[in-house]
């Protein structure tokens, strides 16, 4: 092929990279900060092509022959008849959407009809659940919506000069609520039960098809969604795992067929390459960490890591049950935290430390043994995210001295 370049569009920066398919060498790099805040729930989506021009200023797609666009899942993008924005596109971390996604959950009848209709339950970052807060919040915008797109499924079509034809992949789409990767085709019935009428929906491209080619003349491919991505760039196959260590945890597995879960804690994503991604979620991982930090008066967690380190395999007998905003894996929404185990010998800041490590690794250990539970087989272990390089996570070890994570677990 020679010369391509990967473009991340994240909620926060734009990162290019250019390569040589030849060698795989890393010719150059672009980098820019989207002039939004991060955390916003609403962005105007020309703020993402602000940050892409300045990250490809330069000449940094000189002699460039292709290119791969990843970008944030779940930021919803709804388009009139001709094509322009209805409202500002709505995010992944919009939490407003939670009422609707349960009315929606209710309205299919339940959570086992909506796993077995597309592989997972609605959940407010979803498009599905936007969608029906939008027909309940903004009738009037809700109205004017004539197609939606997601932030990968935008910036492919801007790129390519905005044509009638607008593609997604079957990993982004796998993340709408609407898609199902067990058929590979949409469910217009979902769109319509939340939105209230029809709209047009992306081109749903394979693998290995190209979305078009830019007035440039740059060959741009399916590209995918930020989880999907992830798992192609870390390379992971059948019998490996990721475990995602933000806020709130995850864990993804590769696996040759879509899970359809009852209980509804599997979502069931499609991946990059053709096969699925199975992936449970929990409530709460390093938010658990940070509010111990912030109740021990440590300032950051490699402090608290050194900290933990100094007691021992179930830290004198303290449990802390991370449970601090709820939980999904098991599914406990309006669940607290509890601290147990409590005797004078274990009320020291080390113990509580190591609790809290320990208390957020089987949790995700909980979460990794729904998988397995399913089938999906699991040797080999990436743990993601800062929190993922301290050394009491890779380190600690159960009460009764077994590992937590397989061998070959390793940081990435």
């Amino acid at each position: 092929m020679g010369i391509v370049a990967g473009l991340d569009s994240s909620s926060a920066f734009t990162r290019i990279v250019v390569c040589d398919t030849d060698t795989g060498a890393v010719l150059r790099q672009g980098y820019a900060p989207h002039p939004v805040d991060p955390k916003a729930t609403e962005v105007d989506p020309q703020a993402w092509l602000l940050s892409l021009g300045e990250a490809a200023a330069g000449g940094l797609l000189e002699g460039v022959q292709a290119i791969g666009v990843a970008a944030q899942q779940h930021a919803l993008i709804a388009l009139d008849a001709q094509g322009s924005l209805v409202r500002a596109a709505l995010t992944g971390n919009d939490k407003r959407a939670q009422v609707a996604a349960a009315d929606l959950t209710d309205a299919l009848g339940g959570r086992e009809a909506w796993a077995k209709a597309v592989g997972s339950v609605p959940q407010a970052g979803q498009a599905v659940a936007k969608l029906r807060w939008l027909a309940r919040s903004e009738p009037e915008a809700a109205q004017r919506t004539a197609a939606i797109v997601q932030a990968h499924d935008w910036l492919v079509w801007q790129l390519l000069g905005r044509p009638a034809r607008r593609t997604t992949d079957r990993g982004a789409a796998s993340g709408t609520g609407f898609w199902s990767a067990a058929t590979g085709f949409y469910r217009p019935d979902l769109v319509e039960l939340a939105l209230g009428h029809h709209v047009a929906l992306p081109e749903v491209l394979g693998p290995s098809d190209a979305a078009g080619t830019t007035p440039e003349g740059l060959l741009i491919s399916a590209g995918t969604g930020e989880t999907m991505a992830a798992a192609f760039g870390l390379g992971v196959g059948p019998g490996d795992a990721v475990v995602s260590l933000g806020a709130s945890g995850s864990v993804m597995a590769v696996h040759h067929e879509a899970l359809a879960d009852p209980a509804g804690m599997i979502t069931s994503f499609a991946d990059a390459t053709g096969r699925h991604l199975p992936v449970v979620h929990t409530s709460n991982a390093v938010r658990a960490l940070r509010g111990t930090a912030e109740m021990l008066a440590v300032e950051s967690l490699e402090e608290l890591s050194a900290l933990a380190l100094k007691s021992t395999p179930g830290a004198s007998g303290l449990v802390l049950l991370p449970y601090l905003e709820g939980e999904r894996t098991p599914r406990l929404p309006h669940a607290a935290g509890t601290l147990s185990g409590l005797r004078r010998e274990s009320m020291k800041p080390e113990h509580l430390a190591r609790a809290a490590f320990e208390g957020m690794l089987c949790s995700l250990a909980d979460a990794l043994d729904v998988l397995r539970s399913r089938g999906v087989e699991v040797r080999r272990v990436f743990l993601l995210g800062a929190a993922a390089e301290l050394p009491a996570v890779q380190g600690l070890r159960s009460p009764h001295g077994s590992p937590r994570w397989p061998t070959g677990t390793r940081t990435a």
